[in-house]
């Protein structure tokens, strides 16, 4: 599996845990869209798509079947962030927490 492109949007709310919605393209066939980047005491985790259910809960829709592919992916999207937090960039469109 082969990453070719991670797109980073950032989210302005200097108070709350998100930080970014990222999507990513697989073997420049497939994308996935809605990753969040959340800070957390022990540093920066990311949260695959998900939809809440019925009950209140959240589910992904799209999500790594093994932990090596999570962490990979973790990782590598990670490693993407901190590169665009290190960049200087114009201003940026803004989400909503």
């Amino acid at each position: 599996m082969i990453i070719d492109d991670v797109r980073i949007r950032e989210v302005r709310n200097p108070a709350g845990r998100l930080k970014a919605i990222v999507s990513f393209t697989i073997d420049g066939c497939f994308v996935i869209h809605d990753v969040k980047i959340f800070e957390r005491e022990e540093g920066f985790a990311i949260a695959m798509p998900s939809r809440k259910t019925t009950d209140g809960k959240y589910k992904d829709i799209a999500h790594p079947l093994n932990t090596e592919t999570r962490e990979m992916l973790q990782k590598l999207i990670l490693d993407e962030y901190k590169k665009f937090l290190a960049s200087p960039r114009e201003e940026s469109e803004e989400a909503e927490d």
